[in-house]
């Protein structure tokens, strides 16, 4: 696996592959490409990083969900293993000390120490870290350290029995954990292939071979953080240029690093939200973007809070799409 510095956040999400027309809702797996990178280190100054503060700093985090009595270890050290090798710069493992460098702190059995080195520990993140019970210090560090989130899928089950999501999509991780693919679906709209897939797809991301897909929207919320207890960020309304003004470009890379030994796969998700008129920067990413909403059922509008919106984003989209 390649050892190189990872691609920006922003070049991780593949536009032509993921935004399609007619638009549908699907699982989407393709193979991951050799040497793909499947995690991004955070920085100092990292908005991922600061948002997963203010998450996990809560007295009683909702972003970390354990179903009783399970043992997340084997995927935690696959998991731990993966970041190590594909990141070395940013990340140690050992088999039980797990360093965060560009962080400044280490984990190992529970035990929280500062890492001695060029750059003085993050005051920050030693505080969140140490606030949380021992046995979730290690989840809480690999959460901190990289812009994706986490969660556990058990290939025999199709279930999800443990999650590390501080920047969950509108919806809550402390309402899905242990449930079936099949649930943790249910409410997303024209979601009949994606349940049907539900079985198979835990079995198959639990195997030897590596996956990937996209998922994206366009939404007025600016922040990573979509869980539904924040505040909502309503559509204002108005003219084509109003509405694209308040517009985000959010989008999620996720993959999955399969732990076969254990039929496991590690999930990763990796939540970004650019302005529009920033992420829409050329006419043929407009007129395919334009196309996919134009294609969205009644249903997958409502679902998505576009239905107030669409004829402005459709009227935005298509005169940008030959600008």
């Amino acid at each position: 696996m390649s050892s190189t510095p990872a691609a920006s956040i922003s070049d991780a999400f593949d536009f032509l592959a993921a935004v399609q027309a007619p638009f549908r809702m699907q699982p989407g797996l393709r193979r991951l490409a050799e040497g793909s990178h499947q995690l991004h280190p955070n920085t100092r100054d990292s908005r991922h990083l600061q948002e997963k503060l203010q998450a996990l700093g809560t007295p009683t985090p909702t972003a970390l969900q354990c179903v009783s009595g399970y043992d997340p270890m084997p995927g935690l050290c696959a998991l731990a293993a993966h970041a190590a090798q594909e990141q070395p710069e940013s990340f140690g493992w050992d088999g039980e000390r797990a360093a965060a460098r560009l962080l400044g702190w280490s984990v190992c059995g529970g035990e929280l120490r500062p890492i001695a080195g060029d750059a003085a520990p993050i005051f920050a993140v030693g505080t969140c870290l140490a606030q949380l019970p021992p046995e979730w210090r290690l989840a809480g560090l690999l959460s901190l350290a990289f812009a994706e989130d986490f969660a556990l899928i058990d290939g025999r089950t199709a279930r999800i029995p443990w999650l590390a999501v501080a920047l969950p999509s509108h919806w809550a991780p402390e309402q899905k954990v242990g449930l079936h693919f099949a649930q943790v679906h249910a409410p997303v709209a024209d979601n009949s292939v994606l349940l049907a897939a539900g079985e198979a797809l835990a079995r198959l991301v639990s195997a030897p071979t590596r996956w990937e897909r996209y998922v994206w929207t366009v939404t007025p919320r600016p922040t990573l953080n979509a869980h539904p207890v924040l505040p909502a960020t309503a559509w204002q309304g108005g003219h084509a240029e109003a509405v694209a003004a308040q517009a985000w470009w959010r989008t999620e890379r996720q993959t999955f690093i399969p732990v076969p030994d254990a039929s496991l796969a590690v999930f990763t998700i990796l939540v970004d939200a650019q302005p529009l008129a920033q992420a829409i920067d050329r006419a043929d990413k407009a007129q395919r973007l334009h196309d996919a909403i134009a294609s969205m059922s009644p249903a997958v509008l409502q679902y998505r809070n576009l239905g107030t919106v669409r004829e402005a984003l459709l009227d935005w989209l298509a005169r940008r799409a030959v600008a």
